[in-house]
């Protein structure tokens, strides 16, 4: 046994030995990747993308891509044989490429890691990673509701144990790494992967975020934060634009949730951004990957490239002359490993002898990524792969815990007493969604992701549809197309009219249908210029509110889209974000009453299609119009709205101090009661406002939450613990600081339903906030 085997030293010691021993070669093929994947294979879209069906500009069958300028880009790439001569840090997607059955991919994943072992003199394997947005992505795995619909859950425990589930699958098929979470904070809804987030405030998608995290790490697998940074701030909404944002956002709307996730979850990678940001992509950025990521908060683990984003340096921000220059630039900021294969790395000898790196840094890097190998013991000596072939990765567990995820993150945004729906005869179900189950999946899910290039339509998955799901509460449902997801005619929404004015209810199945760049209306590089229902959807919606019958409108969408002109006129409406494989249902006991929704909005819901960006987290100038402009950027429905079928009050709200130091701790508390006659959950929201600052604030912020489960009559106190760091802000001068002065203190229903505010008073001065500052607000929920 070597010293580096050596199981009974610390993993610090071990690596350090085993760097010693290596040849600058060995230790750049630990930071390299390889993928291997058919770049021939034909991919059919998954409906025609043009606005009147036109396909796609790309030939159809010869676009479909997993990952962006994925076959632009494969030219570039290492054969399996020259990537592996010397070593190998991670080998990418061996089960979410192709639809394997778990026997083949176990042997697929065997034989590349023996053969990964055989080629380098110290028998070390490959880290193995896959995506796991919305479960782990793989045939026939469970699909979990996208992640904007964790947010709607408002439950980080649920989620937490969602991730751990994912975990378990993943660990026990040979898999080490998963792609997720996405800690990217909405600023614009028209972004294609607005679906990937958990909302648009950053404590929200920190606290979901961080659980995710500890849920995936304690499974065994290690969990990467992406995209660092900015990634949802694009320009116009569009994939990879560039991101127009000062330092002050970014530090203090951008940056919380990762360090929150670093800070409080103990994440051990993460993947940078694709973005410039004014001017400098994060791929080059060393101020966000070491600086920020490593200096100030602490972060001891690998930072690996988004897919081909060090080859972007290059090719399409043009900072480097060639992949040479790009491969240095990407090391000396501090990114670790380039994935999903090496097209620039392998060139990192040569930017030794270019004098463009220096070995320390390369010994840095690769030190980290042994250091994790160590600690999943893949340097042990009796290390061998593991894959339970016998593994059900659809699991009735799995399914349950899908279920749950998938009825909390249900919204109903309104209701005229139409909901809960009583049996009856009579109704129509109207609209693309009904007939198409993978419309209840994201861009990530295995089916959209993988599945739609193969024409048999296949999900590998046992999914109820629903119509299966609502003719247990429906008797004798007629069901019409009306339009498809983009394409549609008239004598279809004729149809559909003519069916409406024959029924005594018609619901309206509206939203997305996931694909990437350009495949689908909702994921990855499917960006749209307004936010229009999709194709016409829009049309038929208010083709069927003419007829005069009452509608009842479910969304099942992976981004907002605007309904000010047509929800007053809907009886009922009701929003699922992608609810995954358990949809079906899900929507149909929200719909039936059996149960009671809880979901409510991580992002708005924008009243016109084009009063961008929208989100709540907006100063006076960005939220009021009255006297200043023709353009009014309120939603319809705001951020943290959502109903249920019991109603709860808030009351006694109060403080537990008027006055607080710099550097205090305040507590707020409010009572809700269930006044209802129903059993009911209820998100209490504080927020929190600073009426005059030395910047510019916000409006309003949340600043905590709390999901509550009420029997009817039962109240519960809700005590929020607010320490003063909590309302800090990055200064004029770029320090974060607490200053003093008035502070507001409400709690309620949504960013825009809230109780009168209880005032607190900061004591006079400004107070500069160190790093590890109070990064969350810890509730205590007292019950009668």
């Amino acid at each position: 046994m070597t010293t580096w085997q050596n199981a009974s030293l610390s993993d610090e010691e071990r690596v350090d030995a085993l760097l010693a021993e290596m040849s600058l070669k060995e230790k750049i093929h630990q930071l390299a990747s390889f993928w291997a994947r058919d770049p021939e294979a034909a991919a059919p879209a998954p409906e025609p993308t043009g606005p009147e069906g036109e396909a796609d500009s790309v030939e159809q069958g010869a676009g479909h891509e997993v990952a962006p300028m994925e076959n632009a880009f494969a030219a570039d790439s290492l054969s399996w044989e020259e990537s592996i001569d010397g070593g190998l840090g991670h080998i990418t997607r061996v089960w979410g490429t192709d639809p394997l059955e778990l026997s083949e991919g176990a042997a697929k994943l065997k034989k590349m890691q023996a053969e990964v072992r055989e080629c380098n003199a110290f028998g070390i394997p490959a880290i193995v990673h896959e995506e796991c947005l919305t479960g782990f992505t793989a045939y026939r795995a469970t699909v979990y509701p996208a992640a904007i619909a964790w947010g709607a859950t408002w439950n980080p425990g649920l989620v937490g144990e969602m991730a751990s589930r994912i975990g378990r699958d993943m660990h026990a098929l040979g898999v080490h790494q998963g792609l997720s979470p996405l800690l990217d904070v909405v600023r614009d809804y028209r972004w294609g992967r607005v679906e990937e987030t958990c909302g648009e405030d950053p404590y929200l998608v920190g606290t979901v975020g961080t659980a995710y995290v500890k849920g995936l790490q304690g499974a065994g697998v290690i969990a990467t934060l992406k995209h660092f940074v900015g990634y949802p701030a694009s320009r116009g909404g569009r994939n990879h634009a560039p991101v127009p944002m000062g330092p002050r956002e970014l530090e203090d709307v951008m940056l919380p949730s990762f360090e929150m996730a670093v800070r409080e979850g103990g994440v051990d990678s993460v993947m940078n951004s694709y973005s410039d940001i004014d001017g400098v992509p994060a791929a080059a950025s060393r101020h966000l990957l070491t600086e920020v990521l490593r200096e100030r908060w602490g972060f001891t683990g690998t930072t690996v490239s988004d897919y081909w984003s060090v080859r972007f340096l290059e090719k399409m921000h043009r900072i480097a002359g060639d992949g040479v220059e790009a491969a240095a630039l990407a090391l000396n900021a501090g990114l670790d490993v380039e994935l999903p294969e090496t097209t620039c790395y392998s060139g990192l000898a040569e930017a030794v002898e270019r004098g463009l790196v220096e070995v320390a840094d390369i010994d840095a890097a690769a030190r980290r990524v042994l250091l994790q190998k160590a600690r999943l013991g893949l340097l042990d000596a009796e290390w061998e792969p593991f894959v339970d072939e016998s593994r059900d990765l659809d699991s009735p567990k799995n399914r349950e815990v899908a279920r749950r995820m998938a009825e909390e993150s249900i919204v109903l945004l309104k209701n005229d007493g139409v909901l809960p729906l009583a049996r009856r005869c009579g109704a129509v179900v109207i609209g693309p969604v009904w007939e198409e189950v993978r419309s209840f999946m994201g861009c990530y899910a295995f089916p959209n992701h993988v599945l739609a290039r193969y024409e048999d339509g296949r999900t590998g998955l046992d999914i109820e549809t629903l119509p299966e799901a609502l003719g247990s509460v429906l008797d004798d449902p007629v069901f019409v197309r009306g339009t498809g997801f983009m394409e549609g005619t008239d004598e279809e929404i004729a149809e559909a009219v003519a069916a409406a004015k024959n029924s005594e209810l018609a619901i309206l199945t509206l939203g997305d249908i996931a694909g990437m760049f350009g495949e689908g209306t909702s994921g990855e590089g499917c960006d749209v210029a307004s936010l229009d229902l999709p194709g016409r959807q829009g049309e038929l919606l208010d083709a069927v509110l003419g007829t005069g019958t009452p509608v009842v409108l479910v969304l099942v969408t992976g981004r907002p889209y605007a309904l000010g002109a047509y929800a007053d006129r809907c009886a009922a409406v009701v929003q699922a974000f992608m609810p995954g494989v358990e949809g079906a249902g899900a929507i149909t006991r929200v719909l039936s009453g059996e149960v009671s929704p809880s979901g409510r909005l991580p992002i708005a819901i924008p009243n016109t299609p084009g009063g961008q960006p929208g989100t709540y987290l907006q100063p006076p100038l960005g939220w009021e119009s009255e006297g200043i402009s023709n353009i009014d950027p309120r939603p319809l429905f705001p951020f943290g709205h959502g109903l249920s079928y019991t109603s709860v009050e808030y009351s006694s709200p109060s403080v537990s101090t008027g006055r607080m130091a710099l550097d205090g701790t305040v507590e707020y508390s409010v009572t809700v009661t269930n006044t209802g006659g129903r059993a009911g959950a209820e998100v209490v929201q504080l927020y929190a406002s600073d009426p005059v600052g030395e910047v510019v604030r916000p409006l309003k912020q949340l600043i905590g939450f709390a999901k509550v489960e009420l029997a009817p009559g039962e109240s519960a106190r809700v005590t929020f613990e607010v320490h003063a760091d909590r309302f800090s802000f990055t200064g004029v001068d770029m320090k974060r600081i607490v200053e003093g002065g008035r502070i507001l203190l409400a709690a309620g229903r949504s960013s825009e339903e809230r109780l009168p505010a209880s005032e607190i008073e900061l004591e006079p001065g400004r107070r500069i906030v160190g790093e590890g500052r109070v990064l969350t607000t810890p509730v205590r929920i007292e019950r009668n």
